[in-house]
């Protein structure tokens, strides 16, 4: 029988969709059985008091989870959530509740052994429960004491071979597509970069010295599968500059039905026969290709690099061969002032290891921010402070005509008195003269 009486929880599984409601309660009966003998080290009543303490938010309309103070593992300053019931005499299974955040590997591939010793360890340890994943990527453990802390950190590290991930005003884990594990657009190893860089900056990762979190994230094509230009401060996209490579033939057989559009993905249902003009040429944002007398053409400077024909012609379109990514920063989504998108930095860099010339970018931005960055406040925030021109002069990046969006509405470039030489000059400085006069 439940402990806690929970109505408007209940609702929740009534509906069409899986329910977390239902997943807290099957872990519940798992632990009050305990057929598996395991040797519980918090309050076997964690979820039931889980449930309790939710259902009376709900009741309530406000949370009953509280701060309580910073709580952690020693020699880090990041990676664990202290979280606190501020009805500990109620439910006692949740007076502590906190969250350990667990680095996820590059591209989240797992082995199954690995899978089952982090669940052994917080089976026993925590609550049983998981998100996977965060929003930053990370393996989430959801509910544990403070005395487990170091004994759930010393088994992760020392028996799992993970670390935990970042939290607080400090990089957060960094996160990369599948690239070229899977895909066969990818411009650049996103994985190799990403534990590259996981590795090289394992300080600001666990002990913060930021305004505010930092995020890095890794897509190694434009397809962006993790999101890296509208999720992350330091945005690594893939991408080529030269033409992307068009089989004529295969153009012609998409035409003519022979071959699906969409890699097939929308055979369950009759779109109707395909029509390259509508579907392609007339959807390309840079306006840059034109079908004519079965031939199709791309003007490749003109091109933005969507991937939206290359997605609806996979067998007929391909990624050019040199190939590298652009960098943008700035990122973040703020509840006041709405969610900010990246800013082109570096349109193309090489990438190639021992990749040094994207550190040296990072470390010149950490610099500045550090310096001047506002308490709690976002690398896209103190750029919009600061202005975008500050940027490119702290990262010694030469201006260039692809940072600005729209001409004569949003220039980032301004001239300054020292760069700007003429006869006119003269004349103003005599009119000085003469004015103070």
């Amino acid at each position: 029988m439940a402990k806690h009486k929970t109505p408007l929880l209940d609702e929740l599984e009534s509906g069409p969709w899986p329910s977390f409601v239902s997943d807290v309660k099957q872990e519940a009966e798992v632990r009050a059985k305990n057929e598996k003998g395991v040797n519980y080290q918090i309050p076997v009543e964690v979820c039931e008091d889980l449930l309790g303490v939710l259902e009376l938010s709900y009741n309530d309309g406000e949370t009953h989870w509280k701060h309580g103070g910073i709580v952690g593992v020693f020699g880090y300053g990041g990676g664990v959530i202290g979280r606190y019931c501020d009805q500990p005499e109620m439910f006692p299974g949740v007076a502590h509740f906190h969250t350990v955040r667990v680095a996820q590997p590059t591209a989240k591939y797992y082995t199954t052994d690995f899978l089952r010793q982090i669940v052994d360890i917080w089976d026993m340890r925590g609550s049983g429960l998981t998100n996977m994943h965060g929003s930053t990527g990370d393996i989430v453990f959801l509910g544990t004491t403070t005395p487990q802390l170091e004994e759930i950190f010393y088994e992760l590290t020392h028996d799992a071979n993970v670390d935990l991930g970042g939290s607080g005003s400090n990089l957060r884990t960094p996160a990369a597509c599948l690239g070229m594990s899977r895909c066969e657009y990818a411009c650049y190893d996103a994985q190799g970069l990403c534990y590259d860089m996981t590795m090289e900056f394992q300080d600001e990762l666990h002990r913060p010295a930021f305004p505010y979190k930092f995020k890095f994230k890794f897509d190694a094509c434009p397809n962006s599968c993790v999101c890296a230009l509208a999720r992350s401060d330091f945005s690594v996209v893939g991408i080529w500059r030269d033409e992307i490579r068009i089989d004529q033939e295969a153009v012609a057989a998409y035409v003519g039905g022979e071959f699906a559009p969409n890699a097939g993905a929308h055979s369950g249902r009759d779109w109707g026969k395909f029509d390259i003009q509508k579907e392609v040429v007339e959807l390309c944002p840079g306006k840059c290709i034109k079908y004519a007398d079965g031939k199709l053409e791309i003007n490749d400077k003109e091109c933005m690099h969507c991937m939206h024909c290359i997605n609806t012609m996979p067998r007929a379109l391909m990624i050019g061969n040199d190939r590298g990514a652009s960098i943008l920063c700035g990122a973040k989504a703020p509840i006041l002032d709405g969610p900010q998108l990246s800013s082109l930095l570096i349109p193309f860099i090489k990438v190639e290891e021992p990749y040094d010339e994207i550190k040296e970018v990072v470390e010149n931005i950490w610099d500045w921010w550090m310096e001047e960055g506002k308490n709690r406040e976002r690398l896209g925030e103190t750029m919009r402070r600061m202005g975008f021109q500050k940027l490119l002069e702290v990262t010694n990046t030469k201006a260039d005509p692809r940072h600005v969006q729209e001409p004569r509405h949003n220039p980032y470039i301004f001239w300054k008195a020292d760069e700007v030489d003429g006869p006119w000059e003269r004349d103003v400085n005599e009119y000085r003269k003469r004015h103070q006069r």
